[in-house]
């Protein structure tokens, strides 16, 4: 795949990935998505040549700024000649003819000022044929420049420009604001552009070519910062590629934070690959988007999810979600979606390498991934749909910004949802669409049902301590099946099948009123993965925890119940004291596993999501010939 940056690569260093465990050991509870409609805007305007790289709102006026050099309104025949900063209007997507900026070089980072002006940020000389280097304040209504205001980026191109409050964050490649020495990273007051002597946050040390910070994220209570980029150094302390900055509303000091994710070289040889970074709506959490190839143990290629309030050294990922030696160049995270954009073919890929390994999901350059385990979304508008002549295919999706009336998209191409858009495009809020946060039962009582024989299971009342009578019930659909569990009214079961690759799919059906619906496979993207392997399976929490026989350990992976996309990787539950190899059939019920066992007895045994210890196993019944409690087929349920 074509690989192009800010400098020219370096010789490849040839490694193979290592996925580590989450930093997390429990999972994380299911959140409502609110999803933008897949299919782009038709009325707003397209930008030629060059790129698209920012976005910002006033009003009913959105602004654009990039490397273009021409534009036009939607369903126009022929371009306006206009470089680098242009504004429409929100509704009807008219440009404003009105707003005529001059400026010399790309505009890079844009954002309204607490006053309603328009904070520009980029790799430009003058502006309006006045000497304005890298940043200044325009009038939002005409492009002149607001002579009063004062910030300038005397020192280097400036990449990103955050306003929270009054303070306006920016970040780049520069080492002197309004006179003053501030490496990478500045803050000015956003009314007055004056410098804010108090933050004094200097990055330093380009791991090679020149030292710069890429990417920038403030929380949303003005607390904490997150920067990425080529840098190894902040205030003298080692922090490659990634620092957090907190106490931001008193004296900012560099937390005691940092990762050793982003320290190996990529195998592409990339200067840095930590591209991009943006915080949850409520900033517990912020997402690094990274681009690089692949490294032993590094997050090369890779979307990871780390928690806000996590301090220590050598941390770890929530979740990571490889590509498969394709580039993420940008994130943002909005409405409990994590929104992602590059130069990738397929998420969800940590057994690819520049091709579709097993449990690759086909994503082309655009992605949505829950929260909470990173598995891609049934969002797939692709940057496709670019006319001949066109440019079909860009390196970099440059941008990925939640505005008031959906997500706009910069970038280098001309295609977009199968239809053409000139270097940007608009998924509107409206035609969008909420994933419910479906989990496994919570009632405290309710049923457990075992499966032995095809078309029957048998129902028995359960309290979380205390079994009742069992009842035989006809489930006529209920066939060949292996290990199963709920997921809302919902029931995904392992089906044997020997047209299957793996001779077997992880089937669903519905689960109503104690009947099992007519089944379908769960996904073609999961036909690699062998359901009849295991012994017995549990949803928790985004994660499907399951056994196989013979084998001393309770597996999990990651599960996405919007589009039953099953995760790519492995992971192991730390167990003591209880032999898994033995299980048979598994349930969560209260806070308990409940486990079927080969001698035909039910046990249980507490589960907080990290750790299982067998001392606290206890056992429910013993084997009879009512209930056969030795089946994989074992769920429980509500009705």
């Amino acid at each position: 795949m074509l690989r192009r940056w800010l400098a020219a690569l370096a010789a490849p260093v040839l490694a193979v990935g290592l996925l580590a465990a989450p930093a997390r050991a429990d999972g994380l509870p299911p959140v409502p998505m609110t999803l933008t409609s897949p299919n782009p805007a038709d009325n707003i305007p397209h930008a030629q040549n060059g790129d698209v790289k920012a976005f910002a709102e006033i009003g009913n006026t959105v602004y654009v700024g990039g490397s273009f050099t021409s534009i036009k309104a939607a369903g126009d025949a022929s371009w306006t000649a206009r470089s680098y900063l242009f504004a429409y209007d929100r509704t009807s997507g008219a440009l404003k003819t009105g707003f005529t900026p001059a400026l010399n070089g790309a505009v890079h980072a844009l954002a309204a000022s607490p006053d309603g002006k328009l904070i520009v940020g980029g790799a430009f000389g003058t502006v309006n044929g006045v000497a304005r280097k890298n940043l200044v304040e325009l009038d939002p209504a005409t492009g002149a420049t607001v002579g009063s205001w004062v910030g300038r980026s005397d020192g280097g191109l400036v990449r990103r420009t955050i306003v929270v409050g009054n303070k306006l964050y920016i970040a780049g490649a520069f080492h002197w604001v309004n006179g003053t020495q501030h490496s990478l990273l500045a803050r000015l007051d956003a009314t007055t552009g004056a410098i804010d002597p108090t933050f004094q946050i200097d990055a330093s040390v380009a791991r090679s070519s020149a030292e710069l910070v890429w990417g920038l994220a403030v929380a949303p209570d003005g607390r904490t910062l997150v920067a990425v980029g080529n840098f190894t150094q902040v205030n003298g302390q080692a922090r490659n590629q990634v620092v957090v900055v907190e106490n931001l509303t008193g004296t900012p000091t560099v937390a005691d934070w940092s990762t050793q994710r982003y320290v190996a070289p990529c195998y592409a040889g990339f200067p840095f690959y930590a591209r991009d970074v943006d915080f949850s709506d409520d900033g517990s959490y912020f997402v690094i988007v990274a681009d690089g190839g692949r490294a032993d143990g590094a997050y090369c290629d890779a979307i990871a999810r780390f928690e806000t309030a996590t301090r220590g050294f050598a941390i770890s990922g929530t979740w990571v979600n490889y590509t498969g030696t394709d580039s993420v160049t940008s994130v943002e995270v909005a409405d409990n979606v994590v929104y992602v954009g590059g130069h990738f073919r397929w998420l969800n890929n940590a057994n690819g390498n520049d091709s579709a390994g097993a449990g690759a999901i086909n994503r082309y350059g655009l992605g949505a991934l829950d929260p909470i385990n990173g598995l891609p979304l049934v969002w797939n508008p692709t940057r496709s749909g670019a006319p001949a002549g066109t440019t079909d295919w860009g390196p970099i999706l440059w941008e990925l910004w939640r505005g008031s009336n959906g997500l706009l998209a910069g970038f280098d191409n001309d295609g977009l949802g199968n239809e053409y858009h000139g270097r940007m495009g608009l998924f509107p809020l409206a035609g969008g669409r909420t994933v419910p946060a479906v989990n496994a039962p919570s009632a405290a009582s309710g049923y457990l049902y075992v499966g032995t024989v095809d078309g029957q299971a048998t129902k028995v009342p359960f309290d979380g301590t205390t079994l009742g009578a069992p009842v035989s019930t006809s489930q006529p659909n209920l066939t060949a099946a292996g290990a199963s569990f709920s997921i809302g009214n919902k029931l995904y079961w392992a089906r044997t099948d020997a047209s299957a690759p793996s001779g077997s799919y992880l089937d669903v059906s519905t689960f109503s009123g104690g009947s099992v619906g007519a089944p379908w496979i769960s996904s073609g993207y999961n036909s690699w993965f062998t359901a009849a392997s295991m012994s017995g399976a549990f949803y928790l929490n985004g994660r499907m925890y399951y056994t196989k026989p013979g084998i001393n350990r309770l597996f999990y992976r990651y599960l996405e119940p919007d589009g039953h996309i099953l995760g790519c990787t492995e992971f192991t539950v730390p167990s003591l004291n209880l032999y898994w190899g033995n299980a048979r059939g598994l349930a969560w019920v209260n806070g308990r596993i409940v486990y079927g066992n080969v001698d035909g007895s039910l046990r249980a045994v507490p589960f907080d999501e990290a750790a299982v210890d067998g001392k606290s196993s206890v056992r429910l019944a013993a084997a009879s010939t009512a209930v056969n409690w030795s089946s994989p087929t074992l769920f429980f349920a509500t009705s």
